[in-house]
């Protein structure tokens, strides 16, 4: 087995030395080659300097250095498509997270094709930290059907075919075993360690939280709609335009048949209204289908995964 660990960096100046030795020192523990993925995410400190001296002097680092800061998800996607190992490992490069963690993620990986780490003692404030990720936690858990205690744990496990299968977008590295459950994979959720943070300045705030309310309807649709659009705006256009044809119908029986003047109210503007909505609904549902449909033929994109193929010849 060969394992890709992929560590975003963003100013961690401070922990980078640290950071490496703590890593080298459990990976040569474990069977297997492995590779240390550090993607700098366009650091204005001195992050960048310290990985350059650090890779010429282990010939298992690799270093990208992105051209801006593109935000956590990109970082991750691009140590995806760098990562040759069998199982791809990531982590936060703030010393939090605690290396020794790893082989107990190997470990629960053979069984597994994601294993993703749960902080259950979170060493962060709870006011601005701990609350905030409790409550979308519980909302993420509830919406897309994937049950976990922790989606922000970066400390997280995966076969290879899963991280080649995602493509990452906006906050959505969070999301990952949500959006990695439309493939059938099997996961697991372990204790992992949590430290406070000693070093450095935090990135994270309770700013991100309607990012993350938002990406998660986002997931919710791509989870359940993707290659089926029409199942999702269809039955909304269906509904408006059946109540707007409703209250039509009874405006008209009420000026044909008893001469009420309907002109002036409100509910004739409703009823037409909501034809509209519907048709529009629907029209957009339509376009979704065959955007899907380009999206999938011109790519030669499958609409199913496979895990395993027996065959005699």
């Amino acid at each position: 087995m060969t394992v890709s660990i992929v560590v975003p960096l963003y100013n961690e100046e401070e922990n980078i030395t640290i950071l490496h030795s703590s890593l080298t020192k459990t990976l040569k523990t474990i069977q297997g080659d492995y590779e240390i993925i550090y993607i700098d995410d366009g650091s204005t400190d001195n992050t960048l300097t310290l990985l350059e001296e650090i890779q010429k002097g282990d010939s298992n680092v690799v270093v990208l250095s992105l051209r801006r800061n593109f935000g956590q998800t990109a970082a991750f996607a691009a140590g995806f498509d760098f990562a040759r190992g069998d199982v791809v490992i990531t982590m936060d490069g703030d010393m939090q997270n605690d290396p020794e963690d790893i082989p107990r993620l190997l470990e629960a990986i053979e069984n597994h094709d994601l294993v993703s780490g749960w902080r259950k003692n979170r060493k962060d404030t709870f006011l601005t930290r701990r609350l905030p990720s409790m409550i979308a936690n519980w909302l993420i858990s509830r919406v897309t059907g994937v049950r976990l205690h922790d989606y922000g744990c970066s400390l997280k496990a995966y076969r290879r075919e899963v991280v080649k299968n995602l493509r990452l977008y906006g906050e959505m590295h969070r999301f990952i075993p949500a959006v990695a459950s439309w493939y059938g994979v099997r996961i697991k959720e372990i204790e992992t360690v949590h430290h406070p943070r000693l070093r450095g300045k935090s990135k994270y705030g309770i700013s991100r939280t309607i990012k993350v309310l938002l990406d998660l309807i986002t997931v919710k649709f791509l989870q359940s709609f993707s290659t089926k659009p029409i199942q999702f705006f269809g039955p909304m256009g269906v509904l408006f335009g059946l109540m707007g044809f409703i209250i039509s119908l009874y405006l008209s029986i009420e000026k044909i048949l008893m001469g009420v003047a309907i002109g002036g109210r409100p509910m004739l503007l409703l009823g037409a209204l909501l034809i509209i909505v519907g048709v529009q609904f629907i029209g957009m549902g339509l376009l979704g289908e065959m955007i899907v449909r380009v999206y999938h033929e011109s790519q030669k994109k499958p609409i199913y995964t496979i895990k395993k193929i027996l065959s005699s010849s």
